[in-house]
């Protein structure tokens, strides 16, 4: 199992498959997934979990599974992500997160997504990074102005229904070149 990054309150690791229950359950958490378009099913978590250790394999970086060095508890995940739909900014690589909301408010998640901007610079090479999220998602915008990106625009998420409430989405971006 490899460790990628460490801070020092957390673990940015490969995902084991004991991750599976505590992802699933928060994949069909009301709260964490309230601003994706529905819950996931067991299945479509394991389907997830496959398809990320599938980019890890194919790029050499994906969504880390994130551990709490206290009591070595998973979390959730902090990582990194080809954006292979269609939109004008694609294709690029995206930073993004998702964790449990008893971890929420204390700093997890911008301690975590600065460490994988330190890694996708220093080790990927990574010129730039991308971050969206639906516009009422404040949480997670607030995380993405913490960690240094800039909102570059808003736009219509092209898997979304022009009619759903959650298809209008602000765009982040970064430079890593001179961070």
């Amino acid at each position: 199992m490899n460790t990628y990054m460490e801070t020092p309150r957390l673990i940015l690791r490969d995902w084991k498959e004991e991750d599976i229950p505590v992802f699933a359950g928060l994949n069909s958490n009301d709260q964490v997934m309230k601003f994706f378009l529905k819950q996931l099913s067991y299945q479509e978590t394991f389907d997830f979990y496959n398809r990320i250790r599938k980019e890890f394999a194919s790029r050499g970086y994906g969504l880390y599974a994130v551990e709490k060095k206290e009591k070595h508890a998973f979390i959730g995940y902090v990582g990194l992500h080809d954006i292979t739909f269609d939109v004008d900014f694609a294709p690029a690589v995206e930073i993004g997160w998702r964790l449990i909301p008893e971890v929420w408010n204390q700093g997890y998640a911008t301690e975590a997504a600065s460490a994988c901007l330190e890694y996708a610079k220093k080790t990927l090479g990574l010129k730039e990074l991308y971050s969206f999220t639906s516009l009422p998602n404040k949480r997670s915008e607030r995380v993405m102005q913490k960690i240094g990106m800039v909102k570059s625009k808003e736009f219509d998420h092209p898997l979304v229904s022009p009619d759903h409430p959650l298809c209008r989405h602000v765009l982040y971006k970064i430079s890593l070149i001179n961070r």
